[in-house]
């Protein structure tokens, strides 16, 4: 069954009654060189399991079954279970949890259905849930390898900014607190159906095993690049004073011992100044 011609994903959606949900951000891929190249890119392969987050009506999920060992896959839309039903009746290493990831137990799902294995995430995700899901995957502390992800092409550029450049944001800063990024192709809005009125990219990213910061620490680090971000016109000092309550004597002065000025600004600062004033003000 070919998932990315027009003419079989039209039949299958009409016997089904299924009708795109423009809530949940449905866009499914019907260019047939993409999911093989996400598959291969994204740790699917002998020895892994792969947890799928939305599965549209099984593309991905198909090629990530022919090269790993085991995909459970979670998808919320209720409808789409019947299609998947039908598209992925001929594997038997495909597991589907019909839930809200946001809610979904994932430990749970890793643990009961990868014992023995290493774990990657893959995932074409609707561009309105990008960054939950993302730092969702990164602050639970899963037992994965590598989270690589299908987003809209503004923010994976977004993603895969320099931390310290006038590109990055909250979200760059918290995806390389966690480990390396990198894009690994583009993907044109016509590879879609319905198409979209963006293009799209795929990025990776591979989880570092250590922390640079202790618990406490972590989260303050996190506060604060939330706060100087959430001001970014303003120098660091006046948002973490305004956002905060930190005084800005004390900002200053941790500034100063670092050998950075008291009017940067947060997007200019790197990760590695970043986790050092984290550790000053605690």
């Amino acid at each position: 069954m070919n998932l990315t011609n027009i003419s079989t994903v039209k039949d299958i959606l009409s016997r089904h009654g299924f009708n795109f949900s423009k809530g949940l951000g449905q866009n499914f891929l019907i260019n047939p060189d993409v999911c093989p190249k996400i598959a291969e890119m994204g740790n699917a392969r002998e020895g892994y399991g792969v947890l799928e987050i939305g599965t549209g009506i099984g593309v991905l999920t198909k090629e990530l079954a022919l090269r790993a060992e085991k995909v459970s896959a979670v998808e919320i839309d209720t409808r789409l279970m019947p299609v998947l039903e039908e598209t992925l009746k001929d594997f038997d290493n495909i597991k589907i949890y019909n839930e809200d990831v946001m809610k979904a137990d994932l430990h749970k799902i890793i643990s009961e259905d990868f014992a023995g294995l290493r774990t990657a995430v893959c995932a074409n995700l609707p561009y309105y849930i990008t960054s939950p899901v993302i730092m969702l995957l990164l602050e639970s502390n899963l037992p994965i390898d590598s989270i690589t992800v299908m987003v809209q092409k503004e923010a994976a550029q977004r993603l895969c900014a320099k931390v310290g450049s006038r590109e990055s944001g909250a979200i760059t800063v918290g995806v390389n607190y966690y480990g390396t990024v990198k894009q690994l192709f583009g993907v044109s809005r016509g590879s879609f159906m319905p198409s979209p009125n963006v293009d799209s990219a795929v990025i990776r990213i591979d989880l570092d095993k250590e922390r640079r910061l202790s618990g406490d620490e972590e989260k303050f680090f996190f506060r604060m690049v939330k706060a100087g971000f959430s001001q970014r016109r303003k120098t660091f000092a006046n948002s973490l004073s305004s956002m905060l309550g930190i005084a800005k004597d004390d900002v200053y002065s941790a500034l100063s011992d670092l050998g950075i000025s008291q009017s940067v600004r947060v997007e200019a600062l790197t990760m590695d100044e970043l986790t050092a004033v984290a550790r000053k003000l605690m």
